[in-house]
């Protein structure tokens, strides 16, 4: 099988890379492909069980798609478990503007002209969100499904301009002990690196091909926490998804703990919490589920079966490899509430 697990290792290097239409620009490794849609061209791999060389020739946009997830994991992308690959739509690398800061952000759309619904992805506190395959996973869960996808890259990850995040709480944990390092986590998660997905919201809402009625936001880990926040803000999302929001920190953040269930307060918006039944902390569901109910939000929370491989029973599912398992309740539960 051509493309089954452990079939294709990429050879050491590309030996050729053709393109039979006019001037295609060369993917790049770091942000995808700017534009191959419908090119053909021709990439020399080698087989395990095969000759050493041998040449493929694509010619529709599901084969490419194949190759270039190969691609992925030649440069270290986790591939998925048998049964659960989808083709990955190909990705743009754009650069927006969060006041004086200069970010990165990766977009997705399906074809056409739309107007089509709009998901903003909030990623974690990972330095290189872009270099896993998180991004490329989200978009194969919601591009086939119709939306636009856009996953605004916040300050200090990835190319993005400024400080990092986790390098200011390490440094205020150093100077002045660990209340003030939770007090400024709180205070950059509700400023700044809120400021840069609500950048990345107004930049979806001027593409000709967004329904600007139809945005939802969502993410993981800290990403889940931006996606409480921005629904907080009523600035236009339509619903929100927040999957393992502070697992990690909410133990020992008080402050996190307090501010998350401000926002819950203030959230008129459909909301969907996952929470993987290994995720560090599950007070997070339990808390903040408990007080959308006493207040009457429609505020749904779920917790997942200790089932299934271990590795995709931790927090945030694990990552890109887990994303099938909340995969459909979250498209069922955007179907329900984007109208």
């Amino acid at each position: 099988m051509l493309f089954g697990p452990g079939a294709l290792r990429v050879a050491r290097h590309v030996d050729k890379l053709r393109y039979h239409k006019g001037a295609v620009p060369r993917p790049d490794f770091c942000f995808g492909p700017r534009s191959l849609s419908n090119e053909l061209f021709v990439i020399r791999v080698s087989l395990d069980s095969a000759p050493s060389d041998f040449s493929v020739c694509c010619v529709i946009r599901s084969l490419l798609t194949c190759l270039i997830a190969v691609c992925a994991v030649s440069v270290g992308s986790e591939a998925q478990e048998p049964g659960k690959a989808v083709a990955t739509p190909p990705r743009q690398a754009v650069t927006i503007n969060a006041g004086d800061h200069e970010l990165r952000g990766i977009l997705f759309r399906p074809q056409g002209d739309g107007p089509f619904p709009a998901l903003i992805w909030n990623h974690g506190s990972e330095k290189a969100p872009g270099a896993t395959p998180e991004f490329e996973s989200v978009a194969s869960i919601f591009v086939p499904a119709g939306y636009v996808v856009f996953a605004p890259v916040r300050r200090g990850h990835g190319f993005s301009k400024g400080q990092y995040i986790v390098d200011a709480y390490r440094q205020a944990s150093k100077a002045r002990g660990a209340e003030a390092a939770n007090r400024l986590v709180v205070q950059l998660l509700e400023t700044e690196q809120l400021d840069d997905q609500l950048a990345g919201l107004a930049y979806t809402k001027q593409l000709a091909f967004v329904d600007t009625n139809r945005i939802a936001v969502a993410g993981c880990s800290y990403g889940g926490i931006e996606a409480l926040l921005g629904a907080e803000r009523n600035v236009g999302y339509k619903s929100a998804i927040s999957i393992s929001p502070a697992g990690l920190s909410w133990d020992r953040n008080p402050f996190l703990q307090k501010r998350l269930l401000q926002s819950v307060r203030g959230i008129n918006i459909p909301v969907l919490l996952l929470q993987p039944p290994k995720d560090f902390s599950m007070q997070p569901g339990r808390v903040l589920g408990a007080e959308a109910k006493r207040l009457g939000k429609l505020f749904t929370v779920k917790v997942y079966p200790n089932t299934g491989p271990e590795a995709e029973r931790g927090h945030c599912f694990g990552g890109a490899k887990g994303d099938h398992v909340w995969a459909d309740d979250a498209k069922a539960f955007l179907a329900a509430h984007m109208h």
